[in-house]
């Protein structure tokens, strides 16, 4: 009964190690709520020429943070961080492309596929 007592014990102690305590995750969820409600509050409030730049910015940052504490990345090998770092510049790349692909490729007759002009 002992031994299972002193096991238990230091695999707890090993997560704790590993990870964050229980208020660690309970700071690191508060502002993850923050970062949200403000990514929010740009659809209720006008935030002019910033609102895309911020939002992407509020995306990367609150990333981070979900890949580095809730998925443990920060206390694992960088390898596994170089992975997630190469998916989220993906990404960024193919929104940047799909962006510039609504601006750039328009139609400049008018038309869409619905009409014929």
């Amino acid at each position: 009964m002992n031994t299972t007592t002193v096991s238990e014990e230091e695999g707890h102690q090993q997560h704790h190690d590993h990870g964050l305590s229980d208020f660690g995750y309970i700071k690191v969820a508060v502002i993850l709520a923050v970062l949200t409600a403000l990514e929010v509050a740009t659809y209720f409030f006008d935030f002019g020429v910033v609102e895309t730049p911020s939002l992407l910015i509020l995306m990367v940052v609150k990333f981070q943070i979900v890949v580095s504490y809730f998925m443990h990345l920060k206390f694992d090998s960088k390898v596994f961080s170089y992975l997630f770092v190469t998916g989220l510049v993906l990404a960024m790349l193919v929104f940047a492309a799909m962006g510039t692909s609504m601006a750039f490729w328009q139609n400049p007759s008018g038309c869409d596929a619905s009409t014929f002009c």
